[in-house]
């Protein structure tokens, strides 16, 4: 009975991590995404330790190394977006800087 319900059973397992996978992605829930990225590896060896990926189990594989990408060049697209945003920050630092100042020097002033 276990070696007909393991095939299914590997499957659903890689249908869940892969919607796992997806929708922390969809979410931004970086953290979370990390979480089952780490676990993906482990996962997989377990499940391939079983034996032979059947047909069903093969495209399933496919639609979660699909999700994993996805979930990558997301996560490579918010890193860029943060990079620019940094990028912008240490541009006008000295700006922000001589704002700051003179506003402690005014507030100073007027505190007198």
């Amino acid at each position: 009975m276990d070696k007909v319900r393991a095939p299914l059973d590997r499957r659903a397992r890689l249908l869940a991590i892969g919607d796992a996978i997806e929708s922390a992605a969809a979410d931004a829930d970086w953290h979370r995404l990390g979480e089952h990225a780490r676990a993906l590896a482990p996962a997989l060896q377990a499940l391939a330790a079983r034996g032979p990926w059947n047909g069903a189990e093969r495209a399933a594989l496919q639609r979660l190394r699909g999700q994993h990408d996805a979930a990558a060049a997301g996560a490579a697209r918010a890193a860029d977006a943060i990079e620019a945003r940094l990028d912008t920050m240490r541009a006008n630092q000295e700006g922000w800087l001589a704002y700051a100042m003179h506003n402690e020097i005014e507030q100073g002033a007027s505190q007198e």
